[in-house]
C-alpha cells in the first residue's frame, strides 16, 4: 500500500471487518504488510493507547530500572528514591545517545557519550563544560516523562501524560480474571525478548484463536482444549480488552505431557474455572494465557510493519517457586509450551508470506474466530477516528 491508498474509500471498507461474526471479513492484507499503514497505525494506536512495558516486580526497589522499546521508542522504567514508579525516554537530550541499557539498580543515569547525568526522576542534574553555552537552562533538557499505571501487576505506559486512566476500561476483564489474583502472582524474570518477522496483529490473532487450537496443535500436548468448547463473551462497549473462554476435556488441565497441573492451583478458582482455560488480550501489547496452575504472558512490542519483539513470561500462585522441584517442573512445562509456540510461530511466519501475495484476499470467519472479530472491533474504530482527525488537520492546513 502506498500513501495514495490511504483514502476515505479504504477506511470505509474496514466497516465490513466489524460486522457480526457471521458476516464479517478479515482486514485488508495491506494492514499487515505496508510501511505507510504502519506509520499511520503508530499514530492511530500506539501514540494514544496504554502500552504494557513489563511487570512491577521488575522494578521493585528504589533505584531498580529496566529498559524496553515500543515502536522504536527507547524507554526506561525506574523506581525512584521515594518509591514512585516512573517511565521516561532513554534518549539523552544532548545528542540522542541512549542513557541506559538492560536493567539493574542505579543512583542515576549517566550518558556514556558526554556524561550528561540525569536523576531517577529524569531531571538533568549535570552537563559538563556547558558553562560557555549561551542561554543554556538545564531544566529545559530533562528526559521526557510518560504516564504510568499498574494494572494487576503489569506496568502500562502512555506517551500522553494527560491520558485518561486505563483501569476503568478494564473492569470487565479484571472481573473475569480475578480468580487468578495476578497482582500477587510470582514468576521468574523473562529472558530478553525475541524478535519475529511478522506483523504484530498476526501474533495477537494467533494468541487468541480458538479455531486452530486442536487442528494445528492436534495431539497429546494440546488436544484437551478443543476448539468446539471455545466461547467469546460480549463485554461492555469501550472495554479495552477482550476474552476467550475455552473448556477443557478434564479438570485442572495444563500444558505439559501429563495434561495435568504440576504447580499449586490458583486458590480462588471455582470448579467451573478448573474445567476451562482463559485467553485475554489487552491490545496492542499484552496477551495472557491463563490455566489452572500457570499464566503465560506475552508482551508484544511492534517495531516495524512486519516485525515485533516479544517478551514471554510465566506467573504462578504465591509460594509455587519455593518448591525444591519448581525448576524441574518448569522445565517440563516450558518444553511443552515451547513446542506448541514453535508450531504457532512457523504458521505465523507463513501467514506473513501469504499476506504479501497478490492473491491474498479478505477472508471470512468461523464462529470459532470470535476473538479475531473482537480485535477488529478494537482496531477499526481507532483507525477510522484517526483518519478523520488527520483529514480535518489537512483541511485546516
Amino acid at each position: 500500500m502506498n500513501n495514495s491508498l490511504l483514502t476515505d474509500a479504504f477506511f470505509n471498507r474496514l466497516h465490513s471487518s466489524v460486522l457480526p461474526i457471521e458476516d464479517a471479513e478479515t482486514l485488508p492484507p495491506e494492514c499487515y504488510t505496508d510501511s505507510a499503514f504502519y506509520e499511520f497505525e503508530k499514530e492511530a494506536l500506539f501514540s494514544h493507547e496504554w502500552l504494557c512495558a513489563g511487570r512491577e516486580s521488575w522494578a521493585a526497589e528504589p533505584g531498580d530500572y529496566f529498559t524496553t522499546s515500543i515502536i522504536g521508542e527507547p524507554i526506561i522504567v525506574v523506581r525512584d528514591r521515594d518509591g514512585v514508579l516512573r517511565a521516561m525516554s532513554a534518549v539523552c537530550q544532548h545528542r540522542a545517545m541512549l542513557v541506559a541499557e538492560g536493567s539493574g539498580n542505579t543512583r542515576g543515569f549517566v550518558c556514556p557519550y558526554h556524561h550528561w547525568t540525569y536523576a531517577l526522576d529524569g531531571k538533568l542534574v549535570s552537563a559538563p563544560a556547558m558553562d560557555k553555552t549561551c542561554n543554556f537552562d538545564k531544566s529545559e533538557f530533562n528526559l521526557p516523562e510518560f504516564k504510568v499505571e499498574v494494572w494487576l501487576g503489569f506496568i502500562f505506559i502512555h506517551f500522553d501524560t494527560d491520558a485518561p486512566p486505563l483501569s476503568p476500561r478494564l473492569e470487565a476483564v479484571a472481573e473475569a480474571i480475578a480468580p487468578y489474583d495476578l497482582a500477587n502472582t510470582e514468576g521468574p524474570r523473562p529472558e530478553p525478548g525475541t524478535r519475529f518477522e511478522w506483523n504484530w496483529k498476526v501474533m495477537f490473532e494467533n494468541n487468541n484463536d480458538g479455531y486452530h487450537a486442536n487442528r494445528l496443535h492436534q495431539g497429546p500436548l494440546h488436544d484437551f482444549v478443543p476448539s468446539r468448547l471455545a466461547s467469546f463473551p460480549e463485554l461492555p462497549e469501550g472495554t479495552a480488552g477482550y476474552l476467550r473462554f475455552n473448556g477443557t476435556t478434564h479438570p485442572d488441565a495444563s500444558f505439559n505431557a501429563t495434561q495435568k497441573a504440576l504447580f499449586p492451583l490458583f486458590p480462588n478458582l471455582t470448579e467451573e474455572r478448573r474445567n476451562q482455560m482463559l485467553f485475554t488480550n489487552i491490545p496492542p501489547t499484552l496477551s495472557l494465557i491463563l490455566s489452572c496452575d500457570m499464566v503465560i504472558y506475552l508482551i508484544v512490542r511492534a517495531d516495524g510493519p512486519e516485525t515485533f519483539t516479544m517478551d514471554t513470561g510465566v506467573l504462578f500462585a504465591p509460594g509455587a517457586m519455593a518448591d525444591p522441584a519448581f525448576g524441574h517442573r518448569l522445565d517440563m512445562t516450558m518444553s511443552t509450551a515451547m513446542e506448541i509456540m514453535a508450531q504457532d510461530q512457523h504458521v505465523d511466519g507463513l501467514i506473513q508470506v501469504g499476506l504479501r501475495s497478490r492473491f491474498a484476499k479478505r477472508g471470512r470467519y468461523s464462529w470459532q474466530e470470535g476473538a479475531q472479530r473482537q480485535l477488529n472491533g478494537w482496531l477499526v474504530p481507532r483507525y477510522q477516528a484517526c483518519w478523520e482527525r488527520l483529514r480535518k488537520q489537512q483541511q485546516v492546513n
